[in-house]
């Protein structure tokens, strides 16, 4: 609705775009949706249109129904989808690794719901990642070869791979960018200093599945779901 408010002016959408992005430049979706409305014929319509698919997003559904019962898995800190699919299922033991302080948040939510849950310091990442069934992981922008998620990723995904335990990705409508809006995205999510950041690069190749609207899907099939028009204006 913001917006939209400026929908007729392209070069003040451009502006409020540029804003919103500043603010949020990890959010996949918010880039998704300024370069909808940029690049189509109405803004005001590809608002609409995104907002009615954000809404109509099935990802957490799915897993909800693809989570095996009774299993045991690792996540990093409270992520939007992964934190409101643990909360529908009182079967899941979740170990939330709370590296980015907002982890302690759904491990009370989810003690209050008679789930079980166990706070996990970021040092025990690894040894987490060696007693549970799954790693399942969150990303705000999904690239050709990386995706975006709260520090720490890379570690539980890396102990994972040596393990052999399964590491799933979540990544709902709007994650998925193409190489020319990734690259500035992540150069302004990561700075110099990246082990201070709250948000890492995890290379796809440390995942073996990708959860969206569909369900799991393989990383190559994930890397086809691409639908953010380019729009380079949004980093200049």
């Amino acid at each position: 609705m913001a917006l939209s408010a400026v929908g007729d002016d392209p070069m003040e959408l451009v502006l409020a775009c540029r804003k919103l992005i500043e603010h949020r430049p990890q959010a996949g979706p918010l880039v998704w949706l300024s370069a909808r409305m940029i690049t189509g014929a109405d803004a005001r319509t590809e608002a609409r249109d995104a907002v009615e698919e954000i809404e109509r997003d099935t990802t957490m559904r799915e897993l909800v129904h693809v989570l095996e019962p009774g299993c045991r898995v690792l996540v990093m800190g409270r992520t939007d989808i992964v934190s409101a699919a643990l909360l529908q299922r009182a079967d899941i033991e979740a170990f939330v690794a709370d590296t980015t302080g907002d982890g302690y948040g759904l491990v009370h939510q989810l003690e209050v719901g008679d789930h079980l849950a166990v706070d996990v310091e970021p040092a025990g990442i690894a040894s987490a990642a060696s007693v549970v069934d799954l790693i399942l992981l969150e990303t705000d922008a999904l690239g050709p070869d990386a995706a975006l998620c709260p520090i720490g990723s890379m570690s539980a995904a890396a102990v994972g791979r040596y393990l052999e335990t399964p590491v799933w990705l979540v990544a709902g409508v709007g994650r998925c960018l193409p190489l020319r809006m990734w690259e500035p995205l992540t150069d302004r999510t990561i700075d110099d200093d990246p082990w201070h950041a709250l948000f890492e690069e995890l290379p796809l190749d440390l995942v073996d599945r990708v959860v969206g609207p569909s369900g799991p899907i393989s990383v190559a099939e994930a890397r086809l779901r691409v639908d953010c028009p380019v729009a380079p204006e949004l980093f200049r």
